[in-house]
């Protein structure tokens, strides 16, 4: 079995990528894999005084999640304090999101072997980089290359969102390998049913059915994604 590496984005901002992201760690860890993920960029960042940089919370919660131990650097390259849309916490910053730097830093960090990998992007898959130079997260994913896990955050316009979500990722030739459902409002109405519609419509296999009180990933099915 060779190493499976995943870029992880969600159906817009707040529904949950790093939560499944770590569900699916912790998923791993129990079958006894190797596993880490990075947050290439990530805004909202805190200033830790004793190892003088920002850090990210969500990067944070993912390099705890993970068994194969990454420098914080390696995990998180690029920290914005503001929590904003990166390209406008970096104006704030002074900075240029720079797609191919940013490639490297995840390229380095990638030759840290494990047996399941993922890459947690932040918002939704067209969140922009550099207006300038029309870049966007969605082209660190195409120059990646690897198949993509797609977090339907469960609320009103879930449907929509996710089809959307999936038709933009394969409209830029990447392969979906599955989704998850993460629900946010266990009384949203009709849960059920759109989650129904939701595996009706996606093609694409479906891990599992998580929740806030749901962190051990019992509900995700790793299986599908060649475990």
């Amino acid at each position: 079995m060779g190493r499976r590496v995943f870029f992880v984005c969600g159906t817009d901002t707040e529904v949950g990528k790093t939560f499944v992201s770590c569900t699916l760690l912790r998923c791993g860890r129990q079958r006894g894999l190797g596993v880490y993920a990075l947050k290439p960029l990530a805004s909202g960042g805190n200033f830790h005084p004793e190892h003088q940089r920002l850090e990210n919370e969500d990067a944070l919660a993912l390099a705890e999640a993970s068994s194969v131990k990454l420098l914080y650097e390696q995990v998180n390259p690029v920290c914005l304090e503001a929590a904003v849309a990166p390209h406008l916490a970096a104006k704030q910053a002074g900075r240029v999101l720079r797609l191919n730097a940013l490639l490297g830093q995840v390229r380095g960090a990638l030759s840290v072997p494990a047996d399941l990998v993922l890459i947690e992007g932040a918002g939704g898959w067209k969140t922009p980089l550099d207006l300038v130079a029309r870049t966007g997260l969605n082209h660190l994913a195409q120059a990646l290359g690897f198949p993509v896990l797609v977090v339907v955050g469960l609320r009103l316009g879930c449907i929509n969102h996710a089809l959307l979500t999936i038709e933009a990722i394969q409209a830029d030739g990447l392969a979906v390998a599955g989704w998850v459902a993460n629900v946010l409002d266990a009384d949203m109405p009709l849960l059920n049913e759109n989650i129904a519609s939701l595996r009706s419509l996606i093609q694409a296999p479906c891990l599992g059915v998580v929740g806030r009180d749901d962190r051990s990933g019992s509900g995700l099915d790793l299986s599908l994604l060649g475990f």
